[in-house]
């Protein structure tokens, strides 16, 4: 009972913590990749101690930290601008998805001890945050090479799913050749831009909830995206002659 008289408190379940952290981590996976451009303008050396925020709804914000002691909720790592013009790009980002890796699971298992998760949710929480691959690993390209370890042959089934959607379908030709290798060079030489995990998100393909689901391939790096996560439609990749992803497009403006 509380202290009115009413019901016991109900505490948040695994599912709900979960899912805050999902959409804390996409909104961080975003800045630091498709949305990276923007990020890296917001990361100027001569402001004060800057944060990277994921919010649940998939949004994010380079911002000061909040001025309450104690804070409400665990803070991001501080001062991540100011290494920005002092290490190179790739390097940078690495460190700020690892800071961000740590930020996110400490939030999660605040809300754990808060909500007075006992053993075997906490087990539960952790065994579904370790099934997403980590922001560094997505950042880093590692994610790709983990998610060919854990199932080749649903890749391939995916690999033929997603040729069939790259731009509306018109590149159905040029993949038909890695739909159906006729070695095993052939099928390591498609497993390298096949691997099932979008290379925004990170998340594999089998995770999706709707099979049919529109991915388009980058014709720079061959990487996969959810159409989501890159905002292309499948009417907007059909007039679309060569598919560069936003890190490709960013590395171009830059260079």
């Amino acid at each position: 009972m509380d202290a009115a008289g009413g019901p016991p408190y109900n505490p948040r379940s695994v599912n709900e913590v979960f899912r805050d952290f999902k959409g804390r981590r996409a909104a961080i996976v975003k800045a630091l990749t498709t949305e990276v451009e923007l990020f890296y303008q917001q990361c100027d050396p001569d402001k004060e101690n800057l944060c990277l925020y994921g919010f649940p709804n998939e949004h994010w914000e380079v911002n000061l930290p909040a001025e309450e002691v104690p804070p409400e909720l665990p803070e991001p790592a501080l001062g991540i601008n100011f290494a920005r013009d002092g290490m190179e790009e790739k390097d940078w980002l690495s460190l700020v998805a690892v800071h961000s890796d740590t930020w996110l699971i400490s939030v999660a298992m605040y809300f754990g001890a808060r909500f007075g998760f006992d053993k075997a949710d906490r087990k539960s929480l952790f065994s579904m945050i370790n099934d997403l691959p980590t922001i560094f690993e997505v950042v880093a390209g590692k994610a790709k090479k983990q998610g060919k370890e854990k199932s080749s042959v649903s890749n391939h089934d995916n690999n033929k799913s997603k040729s069939n959607s790259k731009r509306g379908y018109e590149s159905q030709e040029k993949h038909s050749k890695s739909m159906e290798p006729k070695d095993e060079s052939a099928l390591g030489k498609d497993d390298d831009h096949g691997d099932g995990l979008c290379g925004a998100c990170g998340e594999n393909y089998a995770h999706v909830a709707d099979a049919d689901e529109f991915w388009i391939g980058c014709d720079i790096c061959e990487r996969w995206y959810h159409g989501k996560c890159v905002r292309i439609t499948p009417a907007k990749a059909q007039n679309i002659k060569e598919y560069k992803c936003p890190s490709c497009s960013n590395k171009r403006v830059r260079q």
